[in-house]
């Protein structure tokens, strides 16, 4: 596959994710070696040349959050602002360093967006990392590219850039925002490894600690930090909060919102499964195919013919190209044996601990966090979401949990997902708004009702 120039250092060099996979010798590698220097052929992506800066460097430090690099990047919105500052503020690109799911070094992407506006409290201007929601598996679709083009439409590719409200709206508070790619989203050495607890939310957290050593940033290790994200963003600052103790003690976290948050993976498999969305079945598939050698053995030995392709043609698309490409199709016609993706894995008790754990809830977050869910959200299934906030509770955590109250707009066809996340920000931002002042947070958890 051609966007993948570099993709690791592995024995056995193959042009397909999933060809790798059906041979059983895709390798999960110590770490990323991209192109040579001499390497100059550019990463194509479904007819979008990536820019050389995704090109993650052979040698990577051994800190977390070290920024490797930085480059000026127009936002693909703005305004020039009666001081002559851009209006929401003026963006960089970044590449800094990580840790995967696997423990090795990893180069991950994003950007960070000085604000023109300036912080209406006391205290430094705070910081809000964002988590973008689901953009696709094609480097092309990564949101720091997306922040630059709000619209990718060329024929062969579908990206919209739907997370620049949310971040213009935390732009217009005065808090700085850096929003990270993920692992393998824009980054040319790997696949992105879409919903991986680890990987998702150790990107998040090393974006606010890269995001500090941005050339001309008001940010500094004393600025309040708060993580936002809906959808694939939602587990991804959900996991980021219970991460935060042990992976990174140094981020003064102050708040987190997690919107329709994926927690629980095995039913969120059979929510997008036969629905709008079912794309990004393939996404996850494809990205624990290369990262976890227990699901990879059951996908090798489970999926066929048209399931590899499926695999593999996914495996370059955005949102857009998923929803015309794969809308509502139903991954027992991916199977040997006509079974779903999902009965597959539990009955493989090697697959579904592997995918076990990937759940999130098991560890109590650091500070306080709101988690929202619509009560008819069946892409992210409401009840495991609302699962997440009643686990956080038991484990003593700061939680606000809102139940958004919709009528139900259309079974599978994504309207349940998507409006509650245009229906929350306002409030989601104000309450982080309100963390990131100093206010305290008031949690309901002993008043949740059972239900909704």
């Amino acid at each position: 596959m051609s966007r993948k120039r570099a993709r690791s250092r592995c024995t056995s060099p193959i042009a397909s994710p999933l060809a790798l996979v059906a041979a059983g010798a895709l390798c999960v590698c110590a770490a990323a070696v991209p192109a040579s220097a001499q390497d100059t052929a550019p990463v194509v992506s479904r007819g979008v040349t990536i820019p050389a800066f995704y090109t993650p460097p052979t040698e990577l430090p051994a800190q977390d959050g070290t920024l490797l690099r930085t480059g000026a990047m127009p936002l693909g919105l703005s305004i020039p602002g009666l001081d002559g500052h851009p209006m929401p503020g003026t963006a960089t690109r970044l590449m800094y360093k990580s840790t995967d799911s696997s423990g090795q070094p990893v180069a991950v992407t994003g950007a960070y967006i000085e604000p023109t506006a300036k912080w209406k409290h006391s205290g430094p201007r705070p910081l809000v990392a964002v988590a973008p929601g689901t953009m696709g598996q094609g480097d092309q679709c990564a949101a720091s590219f997306a922040l630059e083009h709000p619209l990718t439409l060329n024929g062969d590719t579908v990206s919209v850039g739907y997370e620049a409200l949310a971040v213009y709206r935390i732009l217009a508070t005065g808090a700085a925002v850096v929003i990270t790619d993920y692992v393998g989203l824009g980054a040319t050495d790997r696949l992105h490894t879409y919903v991986n607890r680890l990987d998702e939310g150790h990107a998040l957290l090393d974006a606010a600690r890269a995001a500090r050593a941005v050339p001309g940033a008001s940010v500094t290790s004393a600025s309040p930090t708060g993580l936002y994200g809906y959808s694939q963003g939602g587990g991804a600052t959900a996991a980021a909060a219970e991460l935060q103790p042990s992976y990174a003690p140094d981020i003064p976290l102050a708040g987190t919102y997690s919107g329709a948050p994926p927690a629980d993976l095995t039913s969120t498999m059979k929510g997008i499964d036969g629905s709008a969305l079912a794309g990004a079945l393939a996404w996850s598939i494809n990205g624990f195919a290369q990262a976890d050698p227990d699901l990879r053995a059951v996908v090798r030995a489970n999926i066929n013919e048209a399931g590899k392709a499926a695999l593999d043609d996914a495996s370059t698309m955005c949102v857009g190209d998923a929803l015309f490409g794969y809308g509502f199709a139903k991954s027992t016609k991916w199977t040997k044996d006509g079974t779903s993706i999902a009965d597959v894995i539990a009955s493989e008790p090697r697959a579904q601990a592997a995918l076990d754990r990937q759940r999130i809830g098991t560890l109590k977050p650091a500070g306080p966090v709101r988690v929202a869910t619509g009560i008819h959200d069946d892409i992210v299934p409401h009840g495991q979401a609302r699962q997440l906030a009643k686990d956080w509770c038991g484990k003593g955590g700061d939680v606000t949990y809102k139940a958004i109250a919709l009528p139900n707009l259309g079974d599978k066809i994504l309207t349940n997902h998507l409006v509650p996340l245009l229906t929350d920000q306002g409030d989601a931002v104000s309450w982080l708004e309100d963390r990131l002042s100093g206010k305290p947070a008031t949690s309901n958890c002993r008043t949740m009702p059972v239900q909704p």
